[in-house]
């Protein structure tokens, strides 16, 4: 099964008038690629999945696909769900479509058992043939993927290849590299990207790069080429903008920074996300200011 991993961009979905604004999306991919990204992972949960219909959801991956295609970006497709089998229907949709892998999110609101999230993500692995990538957010989903599961998946499946990590817990990544040192682990926190990826992680899932996709794949690329210190400096230099692109509910704060940047006509979130506070639009302003946006 071939190996995925460097810098990935976890894609934010475009609105206009409430209903998902493809022109832009489509510009927005062309942009990640032009600048430099390894992979792009649309209709996440940065993508606004969970606020998605099945057809906007489907749509986004094809056309995800149909952009990439020819490229050297490949394509992880959000394809989570907390019903089993919508996600693994989501799984099966972009494996027939061509994606190179899923990325599939911890059952959210359910609050399964380990058991459950064993079951879950084995029915799904057992649908297809696609390298499977595992996301744990425990803030959002409510749930822990213990390292114990995850190495047991990862054990006794064909194409469960790697997790996002988005717990923040160091230690953990450190011990499932220490036990299972295949397993491809990938930052899902941006503030931590350097940290994981020094300690054997495989690359990133990461917000910022909707913003800077060149930044972050020289900070990925740097640290798997064994240059630590200039990736180090990387994550340095973008720490104030990982940090307050979290200011709110992600992907409240990305999406503002991306109107401000030019990046998207219009400023608009799927209910019950809303735009940030005026003060919170003033502070990421600022931040932006320090930084130098490429355009398309």
């Amino acid at each position: 099964m071939s190996k995925i991993f460097g810098s990935m961009t976890a894609l934010v979905t475009p609105f206009k008038n409430n209903k998902v604004d493809f022109n832009t999306y489509e510009a927005l991919i062309k942009r990640q690629i032009k600048l430099g990204i390894d992979a792009i992972v649309p209709v996440g949960t940065t993508g606004e999945s969970a606020t998605l219909s099945y057809s906007e959801h489907e749509e986004c991956i094809k056309i995800a696909i149909d952009i990439c295609k020819g490229t050297n970006v490949k394509v992880v497709a959000g394809a989570g769900s907390n019903d089993t089998n919508r996600a693994i229907d989501l799984a099966i949709f972009a494996s027939k479509l061509g994606a190179d892998a899923i990325l599939s999110v911890v059952p959210y609101y359910n609050k399964p058992t380990q058991n459950g999230l064993y079951l879950h993500y084995k029915a799904i692995s057992d649908a297809i043939d696609l390298p499977i990538f595992l996301y744990n957010v425990p803030s959002r989903c409510g749930t822990n993927l213990e390292s114990s599961t995850i190495i047991k998946l990862f054990n006794d499946t064909k194409n469960i290849v790697g997790i996002k990590e988005a717990s923040g817990d160091i230690e953990k990544c450190v011990d499932l590299l220490s036990k299972e040192p295949d397993l491809t682990i990938l930052s899902g926190e941006d503030a931590i990207n350097y940290p994981i990826l020094s300690q054997g992680g495989k690359g990133v899932v990461s917000v910022s790069a909707n913003l800077m996709p060149d930044k972050i794949s020289s900070l990925v690329n740097r640290c798997l080429n064994k240059d630590f210190e200039g990736s180090k400096s990387i994550n340095d230099e973008l720490f104030k903008l990982n940090k307050i692109l979290f200011c709110e509910s992600n992907p409240i704060p990305i999406k503002a920074a991306m109107f401000i940047a030019g990046l998207m006509p219009n400023l608009e979130y799927r209910l019950p996300l809303c735009p940030p506070s005026k003060e919170n639009l003033i502070k990421i302003e600022n931040v932006l200011k320090q930084y130098d946006i490429k355009g398309f």
